[in-house]
């Protein structure tokens, strides 16, 4: 017996809330569906300073999804969004859903040749896009004929609002390509009728069916399609919303993007299961969060940690901005304690953990509110949390088999949220899948009382002369350091020891510190085989768009 099938961890859960979920939507076009009924002349979305009612948005999506229908969008296809935080993203969403398709969330931030690649493995039929994007990075990819995309419409991060915020907008211009189809335009010329609704519904979506192909971080590898049900996407949405004891109705702030697993779940189809107002800015910008955040008054928000250390560290953000935040969760990579502590003085408010996957439509483990989360005494690392409703999680070694409390291994995750492989990929699924439960790829452990630590990426361990280097430990070290800004370790080839330690440091502004004085600091805090041999010193580390440490890049 190894103590997992025990769930220990439900003894953490707060009084009266059960281990199982009572599920009130089977798919996420009926969470749509139901603010729409619930609600429709209430705020769905906050746009700087316009809102978009319920109704409204379902309008938007009905015109999109007409046009698709009569463009040849059969059920199943693919409608790919490449946008930012606009109102545009959830109307693609919902026009997808209606037309009995699936969405294909694009970074907006990717290049050319990923776009290209995107394409290629997606197969879109449609595309909803930012206009300069569109005119300065997918229409060469569409010249070039080899894409089925038949149908192009695009939008402006202007529309919607009327502040032209310079902070956001100040190098953006509305493009309206002659070869497209205007967004707003289709949405003023759209009169609904029963020939409409008719042909709508009989494009009803079912749980199995996948809602949204999202695109995993790649932070090891090319990017892969997460298929993301309806099913997925309905339960992981519920999950937020019993966790967190957000109510019906109080605002839900975009701080993560909204193309990213975080931002779509924990923040579009939370918003939509509450019939709660979404705040949106386009993109992150921390001041103009915190300007949304004091007009709008959200009560919950989610995003990865660097997030919250920019708000924290622009000098225009005061934690009176933000004090209507009751609910704050972080995901996408483990945070240090010391980094928790300091935001928490700084912003005014605990930041709860959350950790899961985009192959686990976001959450799998989450710090109970009112919970602070407890620190591993012999690693320093902070617990992600514990299992969310209906989801068994166990640690296993290489071999597959369940290790003891407290043992170091992989993350092996079961339940509701867990996807059913990746598109067209049968390899790659059947690395990652076994049984229908995720091998995380993350290692850690489960302590007795049920919490989990993360302490590393498998990919990303350090063999030294047979020695076991997890890189967040010495991460963690480096971060302790007066003049440093940030760091990230990997492996590099060494003659001698197989592979050897290698840090790339971010120095404070104003520091001295040099690559000697960064060794000799490690040499005196660590075991010989972890401190490491070569440091260089970097402006800055490379990120993934949502904010992860590219250690692929760094090797």
């Amino acid at each position: 017996m190894t103590g997992y099938d025990d769930k220990p961890w439900l003894a953490a859960y707060p009084p009266g809330r059960p281990p199982h979920l009572r599920r009130a939507f089977s798919t996420a076009l009926d969470m749509f569906d139901a603010a729409v009924r619930s609600a429709p002349d209430a705020a769905a979305i906050h746009y700087f300073d316009r809102s978009l009612r319920w109704a409204e948005v379902d309008r938007a999506a009905e015109a999109v999804a007409s046009l698709l229908i009569a463009r040849g969008f059969a059920p199943g296809d693919r409608l790919a969004l490449c946008l930012q935080n606009n109102p545009a993203f959830v109307v693609g969403l919902v026009a997808a859903w209606k037309a009995g398709g699936t969405a294909v969330s694009l970074s907006p931030m990717s290049t050319e040749a990923d776009l290209a690649r995107s394409f290629a493995a997606f197969t879109p039929s449609a595309l909803l896009v930012l206009d300069d994007l569109y005119v300065d990075r997918i229409r060469p990819i569409l010249d070039t004929g080899d894409t089925g995309v038949a149908v192009v419409v695009t939008t402006s991060g202007l529309d919607g609002q009327t502040e032209d915020d310079p902070r956001i907008f100040a190098d953006v211009d509305r493009r309206r390509p002659a070869d497209t189809v205007d967004l707003a335009a289709l949405v003023d010329a759209h009169l609904p009728g029963p020939g409409v609704l008719a042909a709508l519904a009989q494009r009803r979506v079912g749980p199995s069916d996948v809602a949204v192909l999202a695109a995993t971080s790649g932070t090891t590898g090319p990017a892969k399609g997460a298929q993301l049900t309806h099913a997925n996407l309905a339960f992981s949405a519920q999950v937020y919303l019993d966790w967190s004891g957000l109510a019906p109705g109080e605002p839900v702030l975009g701080l993560a993007p909204v193309f990213h697993v975080t931002g779509l779940v924990g923040g579009v189809c939370l918003a939509m299961i509450a019939a709660s107002p979404l705040v949106l800015t386009h993109r992150f910008e921390p001041a103009v969060i915190a300007a949304a955040a004091a007009r709008r008054r959200p009560v919950f928000c989610a995003a990865v940690i660097t997030a919250y250390i920019a708000l924290a560290d622009s000098p225009d953000v005061d934690a009176a901005d933000l004090a209507s935040l009751r609910l704050r969760y972080s995901g996408g990579a483990p945070i240090d304690p010391d980094v928790a502590d300091r935001l928490e003085e700084r912003l005014g408010g605990y930041i709860h953990n959350i950790y899961g996957q985009t192959e686990t439509t976001s959450p799998s483990h989450a710090v109970p509110p009112g919970t602070r989360a407890p620190i591993d005494p012999d690693s320093g690392v902070l617990s992600v949390g514990v299992p969310v409703f209906d989801t068994v999680v166990r640690v296993i070694d290489d071999d597959g088999a369940d290790l003891p409390v407290g043992e170091i291994g992989e993350l092996v995750t079961t339940g509701p949220q867990v996807i059913p492989g990746y598109w067209h990929d049968p390899v790659a699924t059947a690395d990652a899948f076994i049984g229908g439960a995720l091998r995380t790829g993350d290692v850690g452990f489960m302590d007795a009382d049920g919490w989990f630590y993360v302490v590393d990426r498998k990919k990303d361990q350090i063999n030294a002369a047979g020695y076991k280097v997890w890189p967040s430990e010495v991460e963690r070290l480096l971060a302790g350091h007066p003049d440093v800004e940030e760091a990230a370790v990997i492996g590099i080839p060494d003659e001698y020891r197989g592979e050897t330690v290698k840090a790339f440091v971010v120095p404070r502004p104003g520091s001295t510190l040099d690559v000697d004085a960064v060794i000799a600091y490690c040499r005196a805090n660590l075991t010989a085989y972890k401190y490491p041999r070569e440091v260089e010193m970097v402006a800055a580390l490379p990120r993934t768009a949502t904010g992860k440490v590219l250690r692929r890049a760094l090797r």
